[in-house]
């Protein structure tokens, strides 16, 4: 209940504390009740606000104050502005208009500017900067007086405040902003993600297509990057983490930092699909946070890493992090990557031992061949190795093979040696479980205790229909109805082994194009060009009846 209060001007000069505020310069107060007082007036009314106006006609100022609702149990807090608590929450704000969404980028951690602390930040929307708390001596409050900055979001409760006011602003028109921090998705708009060939336009007026959108190279992660970008293609994996509503209520140890992977993994993937965005990339940089974290600085944000390595450990932290063994309980990740082998192993006797002996050893048991069953999440591909001779207009020759000769380590028949310090071991492989996705990594590195080094060779494939089954065991085979595979991702490894670039193709799956992602750049390519490259590491699909139908007709 507001109550004005009038005062003689005889009464006022007896009172010291009129006699003191009349002094004191009051700003003219805002439409609205955005109003800002000097400190020596809020210090003076406790908690009732006061308000000044002088009339013109009129020698001495009248003073409007104007009490705050009472509240007995509360500790007395100084409040600002004029306004019920009831129309609190649909208070319209005046600064809207200074709003910077050019600035506003949220894809970095969420730690105050000042104190480095994660805990109440809140974003400036005119200057794009985080800041902690809103209270009294808070950084925001003081970046608020300091630079006229006054509308704020918190980071956690998605909820927008007017500083110094410090009331809560409720309109309609700042959705976007939520919309851009928070991206969430229907099961309606995940389920029409891979039919529609709609471009988005960011907020400086660049299009793009959701899901074909560059990711920052911060220094050199462009390694993580190539492996995130393929991943957010595989249509399972992505589905299940755009819906938050899978994944957050599984249990976890207490301590346990694993999951934080999978937050930050699902909040990228609901960022590259964000249909949205007020950019057209984004930074990766909480998610790598993660990785860092995560795998004890095995793979880090400055120092170029290994993709393949950082694909098989990646997988496997996803999958124990969602509460999956390695035998029994099941995740997303084994769902769609998961295959199933057998491995026959013979043991070889010493090179360096007779014939007789030889002969001898491999009568016991110990040398006979022995068979184990194991699943994998990839295919290793092994290349011949590269000539080191030139030609005759000396120029190395780069060698070729087709993607066939390489997989015939697989036929359940063709024999490799293995060696190790010891021992030495054949063994031979058959595929027994093909997954819906089938992900091969060529082996361009060999290792030895002075250097890595690169093998050139040039891996022809096809871009669709690569059959499988002759690699299948004769009794699985009527199982799989389905073993024809189609590229959906080509990761390619440029340079020299400890400084090249990674670069990825991958196939949007509404327009039927391929594209070429390069950190921030994107550009759309032939699929007669992707043959042509250094592959390091593909992702398969399997065609479903659907899929084999629809391509018989074509």
């Amino acid at each position: 209940m507001s109550v004005r209060v009038k005062r003689e001007r005889s009464s006022r000069e007896l009172s010291p504390r009129n006699s003191l505020s009349s002094r004191v310069k009051q700003e003219p107060v805002r439409e609205g009740g955005a109003c800002r007082e000097s400190g020596a007036a809020r210090g003076l009314v406790g908690r009732d606000v006061v308000r000044v106006k002088r009339e013109a006609d009129d020698d001495e100022p009248r003073i409007k104050r104007e009490p705050e609702e009472d509240d007995e149990d509360e500790e007395p807090t100084v409040k600002y502005g004029r306004f019920d608590p009831e129309d609190r929450r649909s208070r319209h704000c005046p600064y809207l208009d200074t709003i910077n969404k050019s600035v506003l980028d949220f894809d970095f951690e969420k730690l105050c500017s000042i104190s480095l602390s994660h805990i109440n930040v809140y974003a400036c929307l005119v200057c794009g900067k985080y800041f902690q708390g809103r209270g009294l001596k808070s950084h925001a409050y003081i970046h608020s007086v300091q630079f006229s900055h006054h509308v704020f979001l918190n980071l956690h409760t998605l909820k927008f405040y007017c500083l110094p006011d410090n009331y809560e602003i409720i309109d309609s028109s700042l959705e976007d902003i939520t919309y851009v921090l928070k991206p969430t998705f229907t099961k309606q708009q995940i389920s029409n993600l891979d039919k529609q060939a709609k471009l988005s336009r960011a907020y400086d007026g660049t299009t793009y297509l959701p899901g074909i959108v560059g990711l920052n190279n911060i220094k050199a992660n462009d390694y993580a990057n190539a492996i995130l970008q393929a991943l957010s293609n595989v249509p399972p994996l992505r589905n299940y983490f755009l819906e938050e509503e899978n994944y957050k209520n599984i249990q976890r140890p207490p301590g346990d930092i694993m999951f934080l992977l999978v937050q930050r993994f699902g909040e990228l993937m609901r960022k590259l699909w964000n249909p949205r965005n007020f950019k057209a990339h984004v930074s990766p940089h909480e998610m790598l946070q993660a990785v860092v974290l995560c795998s004890k600085k095995n793979f880090q944000i400055t120092k170029q890493g290994d993709g393949v390595d950082f694909l098989s450990w990646f997988l496997n932290a996803l999958h124990s992090a969602l509460g999956g063994t390695k035998k029994k309980k099941k995740t997303i990740v084994t769902d769609v990557f998961q295959g199933s082998m057998r491995i026959f192993t013979k043991k070889l006797p010493h090179p360096d031992l007779a014939t007789e002996e030889k002969e001898q050893l491999l009568q016991n048991d110990e040398y006979q061949e022995k068979m184990v069953e194991s699943t994998f999440m990839y295919l290793t591909l092994d290349l011949p190795t590269a000539p080191l001779y030139k030609d005759e207009k000396e120029q190395l020759i780069i060698p070729q093979v087709p993607l066939f000769n390489i997989l015939a380590k697989f036929n359940g028949i063709m024999e490799k040696e293995y060696k190790t310090y010891k021992e030495n071991f054949l063994k031979r492989f058959q595929l027994t479980k093909l997954p819906p996705y089938l992900i091969f990594c060529i082996k361009r590195f060999t290792k030895n205790n002075f250097f890595v080094e690169k093998n050139p060779t040039i891996v022809n494939f096809p871009i669709t229909n690569v059959d499988l089954r002759e690699y299948l065991s004769e009794e699985v085979q009527a199982v799989h109805k389905n073993t024809t595979y189609d590229l959906i991702a080509n990761i390619v490894h440029d340079g020299k082994p400890a400084e090249g670039a990674y670069r990825i193709h991958v196939l949007h799956h509404g327009t039927g194009k391929w594209y070429e992602l390069q950190d921030l750049q994107v550009t759309d390519i032939l699929p007669q060009m992707i043959t042509l490259s250094e592959a390091y590491i593909q992702i398969w699909k399997r065609r479903d009846n659907e899929e084999e139908t629809n391509q018989q007709g074509a």
